[in-house]
């Protein structure tokens, strides 16, 4: 019997407004969707390069604690990428409000983070090639 194989995942956030959400992770990020669900819209399924990101409307009055405020430093989703130069500089131009700049981390890996309306910190990194 072939053992069954996990083909990628999707993080999902809570988000204050999933409307509002979506259309600054088009705009700053370069993601995508094809629609929303809910009447009115709670949840929504954001693509780019092959990567999901869902993100789902918070009941009215529900805290939404990111990462990094209960441990500092720490992402809500982390991206790998295959030129985090060039991502770096997209996300730039597009206005996207960088939480920390492009730089070699100790881990090998080069990388920089956003943050978002809802201030969930994303990173996105490129391992550093031990031949240079």
């Amino acid at each position: 019997m072939k053992k069954a194989q996990l083909l990628s995942s999707a993080p999902v956030l809570l988000v204050r407004d999933v409307v509002v959400a979506a259309n600054h992770y088009r705009d700053a990020l370069g993601f995508t969707y094809d629609r929303f669900w809910g009447h009115p819209p709670n949840f929504v399924i954001l693509h780019r390069d092959g990567m999901r990101l869902m993100l789902s409307q918070a009941q009215d009055g529900t805290a939404i604690l990111p990462h990094w405020k209960a441990n500092s430093g720490m992402w809500n989703v982390y991206f790998w990428t295959d030129d985090v130069d060039s991502l770096f500089a997209e996300f730039d131009s597009r206005g996207a409000k960088i939480d920390y700049g492009l730089g070699n981390k100790p881990y090998d890996v080069r990388e920089f983070g956003i943050q978002d309306l809802d201030g969930y910190d994303i990173g996105f990194g490129q391992p550093i090639s031990k031949n240079t």
